[in-house]
């Protein structure tokens, strides 16, 4: 996991890089980043069934 420090720097390196892009890779970098969100959301899901699935199976511990 990156520090507080590195995500900035590395956030602001991006936005230099977007304002230099052509509108066509703008908008094939927001596809990315939206399936890669999605893809994401499906692994969270996944994994919240799985969790709901052993609970079922194994029962909580108190």
């Amino acid at each position: 996991m990156k520090t507080d420090q590195e995500r900035q720097e590395l956030i602001q390196d991006i936005i230099v890089l977007l304002y230099q892009a052509y509108d066509s890779t703008l908008d094939d970098i927001h596809a990315l980043l939206k399936r890669i969100d999605d893809m994401e959301d499906e692994e969270d899901l996944q994994a919240i069934q799985e969790a709901r699935e052993d609970i079922r199976i194994h029962g909580t511990v108190s």
